[in-house]
């Protein structure tokens, strides 16, 4: 079953107006969230989808917007955490009069997708996202609307998911599942009046428009010419945000659930210098680039100096892109063999490198054994996140537990543990972040965020999912 983590965006301009252009700067400006395909639908037309980076298509923009043209859109970046990089994967995807855009994973898509059709959805031939429309659309067919319908999937469908829906009569909703795993922001342009939804607040501002608020969990909004009506389609339940949303996945621009990104992520950096006040080292250098804030927010709690040890090749063909995102592994290899070290900024320095995840430890020891032959003296590294010891199954491409570092000393305590991934990685000292500390700088407890991937407990989804173990998997 294809399963997905990407970006979302749904705008309802006034009537006569053109939302496409717009929606599809929306997109650029989530194309961190994807990178892999991207696609719009407006009412009474077939979805375009398009493999690739948004600004790859950038010479057809023009003829698209006109040939398009509609006050109503939705759109979709995607990032596969399962499923190949084409075109029939690519969203957002039609169900009979219903287009359907999707960010997240339904854990249980298998068993959904018995209630629609059984043996016609398959592994290879469908995605959650399919499922979970057609399945839906079913519910609606029997009356009730679009929030009856929402009503009752929830209680068939297990994960994470935010939806942005466009119906053929020209109606915008959007959806966030009752966890709230993944983001969702309401927003409206003052000078046109056009309401937005997208996944982060940094698409909002793409395009002139204001955040207005979060999407609550649960919440189902319709957007109108007379505004914005919402609905709980399910009740209040605690919430699981996604912690790696906050040290990774995010826009540094973005402000989600009240906080925003860049700021969090220096406060992680603040925190993580109380942790491990190695104030004996020379240097600071974030791994480019979602560390940067991290970096120089441990740099400054420790009067330390912080430089660019480290920089991308963004002229190569995959320099510019994240590597994490990347489906294949050799992408991300290549991703990372650009991430060039300055020799005259490292050699004979006691250098503090500071990444934002540890997940295979593969780009980790590419780096360190780089900084190693620019002449570092020793070689610190500290992860703003905590260790990553089991797979996600709310959508974001954490491989098999065998594939991780982290679980390769699962059992040990913490000492133990991070000494095994220290030897791993090659460096002279470790140290990761923990749970508290980083739900401490978001300035949210850590009990209203998701740790699965580092405690095991699957809880919050759920569903206690089949273990993946093995095959092609993400990260870096």
């Amino acid at each position: 079953m294809v399963r997905e983590n990407c970006g979302v965006v749904g705008i309802l301009a006034p009537p006569g107006g053109n939302a496409v252009p717009a929606a599809i700067d929306s997109l650029r400006a989530l194309q961190h969230r994807g990178q892999e395909a991207w696609g719009i639908a407006v009412p009474g037309r077939e979805p375009l989808r398009r493999l690739g980076l948004v600004s790859e298509s950038s010479r057809d923009f023009k003829k698209i917007a006109a040939e398009y043209h509609s006050p109503a859109v939705i759109g979709h970046v995607r990032y596969s955490t399962m499923g190949g990089s084409s075109l029939e994967n690519a969203q957002p995807l039609r169900v009979a009069d219903l287009c359907v855009a999707h960010n997240g994973t339904i854990s249980d898509a298998a068993e959904l997708s018995n209630l629609v059709g059984g043996c016609t959805f398959t592994p290879q031939s469908s995605s959650d996202t399919l499922v979970a429309a057609s399945r839906l659309v079913s519910l609606m067919s029997s009356g009730g609307g679009m929030g009856r319908a929402l009503s009752l999937l929830r209680n068939e469908m297990a994960g994470s998911y935010c939806f942005t829906f466009i119906s053929d009569d020209g109606s915008v909703y959007a959806a966030r599942d009752p966890r709230g795993f993944r983001p969702m922001v309401l927003g409206r342009r003052a000078a046109d009046g056009a309401h937005m939804v997208a996944s982060e607040s940094s698409a909002l501002a793409a395009v002139g428009a204001e955040l207005v608020r979060d999407v609550r969990p649960g919440e189902l909004l319709r957007l109108s010419g007379s505004g914005v009506d919402s609905e709980m389609f399910a009740p209040g339940e605690k919430t699981a945000h996604c912690s790696f949303e906050f040290t990774y996945f995010a826009h540094p621009s973005s402000r989600m659930e009240g906080t925003n990104v860049y700021v969090a992520r220096k406060q992680i950096g603040r925190l993580l210098a109380k942790k491990f006040p190695l104030d004996d080292a020379d240097l600071v250098i974030p791994v480019p680039d979602s560390a940067r804030p991290a970096a120089l927010g441990y740099a400054q709690e420790l009067g330390l100096s912080f430089d660019e040890g480290l920089l991308k090749d963004r002229y190569s063909k995959k320099g510019p892109l994240r590597s994490f995102i990347e489906p294949h592994q050799t992408d991300r290899v290549e991703i990372n063999r650009w991430i060039i070290p300055i020799r005259e900024i490292i050699e004979g320095r006691h250098v503090v490198v500071i990444d934002d995840s540890l997940v295979r430890g593969t780009s980790s020891r590419a780096i360190i054994k780089a900084l190693r032959r620019a002449g570092a003296r020793r070689i610190s590294m500290l992860v703003t996140y905590p260790p990553i010891r089991h797979p996600c199954y709310a959508g974001i491409d954490f491989p098999s537990r065998e594939e991780l570092a982290a679980h390769a000393a699962d059992g040990m305590d913490e000492a133990g543990a991070t000494e095994v991934v220290r030897r791993h990685i090659g460096a002279d000292f470790l140290g990761y972040n923990d749970a508290a500390n980083l739900a401490a700088a978001v300035g949210m407890p850590a009990d209203s965020m998701c740790f699965t991937c580092s405690n095991g407990d699957y809880g919050a989804l759920g569903v206690a999912p089949a273990l993946k173990s093995g095959g092609p998997g993400g990260g870096a």
